[in-house]
């Protein structure tokens, strides 16, 4: 396959995800991660697509449809890349929170709004999909950010052995957004009435 056709089936990929690893695209394309680099960095230039951490997204209409541009969204706390948990919504407005505390909050709130929510693997910092990770909640390690906090892994077998050392639970999306939210007037560093007024 030429660099063109790799770039129009890149364009593909991306208006139909909206955001992809460079791994990922490596895998569907047959080269190397080297290879789809260089093949999306004319699609950068041209500002169809952005880096994000460890892939690209589809770029936003305009700069403005990017909210709270390093505040969290729900805390107002300065956002930590590392620990940062996005949400694109259906009208590609991107929402940035401090963590993945806050993050599934607030994609509670915006529901069926959100057509895409990203968090970065807590061990890898690779960019990985909030839906499908396993959270570790309830340890002892405490990392000064909103409580109870939630420590996203793209793996579970990972999210065990950090438990094995740090103690805590490993919970799906669906169970730790339901417990966060059920905490949040009892031991929650955010009440219903703070967030349910954003």
């Amino acid at each position: 396959m030429l660099p063109i056709e790799r770039q129009k089936r890149i364009r593909e990929l991306i208006l139909d995800n909206q955001h992809m690893k460079i791994s990922e695209l490596s895998k569907e394309l047959q080269v190397s991660e080297m290879t789809i680099h260089r093949d999306v960095k004319p699609l950068i230039e041209d500002g169809f697509i952005e880096k994000t951490f460890g892939g690209i997204s589809l770029q936003s209409e305009a700069d403005e449809k990017k909210v709270n541009e390093g505040k969290c969204v729900i805390c107002c706390k300065t956002v930590n890349e590392r620990m940062a948990y996005r949400l694109i919504t259906s009208d590609n407005r991107i929402e940035v929170t401090c963590c993945a505390h806050c993050g599934l909050i607030r994609h509670r709130q915006l529901d069926k709004e959100v057509v895409q929510a990203i968090c970065a693997d807590f061990f890898r910092h690779t960019t990985i999909s909030a839906l499908v990770a396993w959270y570790v909640v309830d340890t002892s390690l405490q990392l000064d950010c909103c409580q109870p906090q939630a420590l996203p892994f793209e793996r579970k077998t990972e999210a065990d052995k950090f438990v094995k050392g740090f103690g805590g639970r490993v919970l799906p999306f669906q169970e730790v957004s339901e417990m966060i939210y059920n905490q949040m007037n009892v031991d929650c560093c955010h009440s219903v009435n703070e967030v349910e007024n954003i």
